[in-house]
């Protein structure tokens, strides 16, 4: 029997695509699936879609179960699987957008560095050790698939701090590539016919190498297209990460919106006609959330009340990563997981980074990969300071670390002083005060 847990399954896309695949592996032989969210109502709508996949899958070996009880999900569980959101829309991610903007500090997403990076990992971390602490008890060998962000601060969290088997995974790595080469007009070229090479840290990891199925270096022509006015109306939406790779060398995973608000030079309030020039989408991620509420009832009957329901298998890894250990037939992922004996030798030895990792009956065994060029390297470690000061502030509870933790962030420290990078901790300690443990 094959247990997987799914927590936060109200996340019901996302469980449709992660339990969904795992529905539609024949390897994975007599699975049971344990739903857990603490939304009666969205658990409900889960099972109810999951069910109907399950009903037209024509398998019958497959169990699907919901439950509002931690505990029951968990016990005996081989794979636990995150997707929770902790304080969701409102009030949480709107509070981590609205305190800063007083501050004149913009946000595209706020979900992986930053100060709502910051926050959302703060009031996470709690949550998760609690996960962490009932599989020592309940289901101690199974591993922990942690898709919640910020990515690398949780990952990174539970990996320092525990000894459960944890690895972190995200998307971006499978949709960089063909991107990049749609940006350019290479894509219906090379769809399916490049070979490349990935590492770095999670949202901004590079891609070191792209090259045909002969070896030839697709780089040089990718850059020139890169720069060709008359592609100018394909790459619109890719600015940001276009000029990077010209400025420092390599194309990075996550989009244009995710990076500019990782580093000190895309977004300034001073500087609107920048904002326009690189095409920032300022409150992206507010923007998504009230468009996704807007449309869930639609959704909801596409989804939940669609009796014919059907699943085409995605490309999340999870399931992958599920059949690679059931069945000991390996499968290279990209994951996020801790830099033990330096798989990237110019990155911390305690930072999470991500990298290739082979799967199979003995777990994840992460691949080494050496130096990073160094401009990339650098551009790292402005990132992995804000990550593990935000993980020593959630280890000790203490408020000086998760003002240095903002102090450090690019973006933050290029826009506001250390004053008022305080004041606005303070005042997000205070409106967030529900959500978080004691801070001193």
């Amino acid at each position: 029997m094959i247990k997987i847990a799914f927590m936060g399954a109200g996340s019901t896309v996302f469980a449709k695509n992660v339990l969904g695949d795992c529905i539609m592996t024949p390897a994975l032989e007599g699975i049971e699936i344990w739903l857990y969210d603490i939304d009666k109502v969205r658990l409900e709508d889960s099972n109810r879609m999951l069910s109907n996949i399950l009903k037209n899958s024509g398998r019958t070996d497959i169990a699907i179960h919901a439950t509002l009880d931690r505990t029951a999900a968990l016990a005996g569980a081989g794979y636990v699987v995150n997707a929770i959101q902790v304080g969701g829309y409102e009030p949480c991610t709107v509070t981590d957008f609205e305190i800063p903007k007083k501050y004149g500090l913009r946000q595209t997403i706020a979900d992986t560095l930053g100060i709502g990076g910051i926050f959302r990992a703060l009031r996470t971390i709690p949550v998760m050790m609690d996960f962490a602490a009932d599989m020592r008890r309940l289901c101690p060998d199974a591993l922990f698939i942690n898709y919640t962000n910020p990515m690398a601060m949780l990952s990174g969290y539970i990996q320092q701090n525990t000894d459960i088997r944890t690895i972190g995974l995200c998307h971006s790595v499978q949709g960089c590539v063909p991107t990049l080469l749609k940006d350019v007009g290479l894509f219906e070229e090379y769809d399916g016919k490049t070979r490349w090479e990935i590492a770095g840290i999670n949202h901004q990891a590079w891609l070191l190498k792209v090259t045909d199925l002969e070896g030839n270096d697709l780089y040089p022509e990718i850059k020139r297209r890169s720069r060709d006015p008359q592609l100018a109306e394909l790459r619109k939406k890719d600015l940001v990460r276009l000029e990077m790779m010209n400025r420092f060398g390599y194309y990075i995973t996550e989009s244009s919106e995710h990076f500019s608000e990782y580093s000190p030079w895309f977004i300034k309030a001073r500087n609107p006609e920048l904002i326009e020039r690189f095409n920032i989408p300022l409150d992206e991620y507010p923007r998504r959330c009230v468009n996704q509420i807007n449309k869930w009832t639609a959704m909801r009957e596409q989804l939940v009340n669609d009796e014919n329901l059907e699943h085409k298998k995605s490309k999340e890894y999870a399931a992958y990563i599920i059949e690679a250990m059931e069945t000991d037939r390996p499968f290279r992922v990209h994951g996020n997981v801790l830099n033990t004996g330096r798989l990237i030798t110019n990155l911390p030895e305690n930072a999470c980074v991500e990298v290739p990792c082979m799967i199979d009956r003995n777990g994840v065994n992460p691949c080494y990969v050496g130096a990073l060029p160094e401009q990339c390297a650098a551009i790292n470690r402005t990132n992995i300071n804000v990550q593990l000061l935000t993980i020593e502030a959630a280890r000790t509870l203490k408020k000086e670390y998760v003002y240095m933790a903002a102090m450090m962030d690019p973006h933050t420290a290029a826009e506001l002083t250390m004053d008022e990078i305080t004041a606005m901790c303070d005042d997000l300690f205070e409106a967030h005060k529900d959500w978080l443990p004691e801070y001193k």
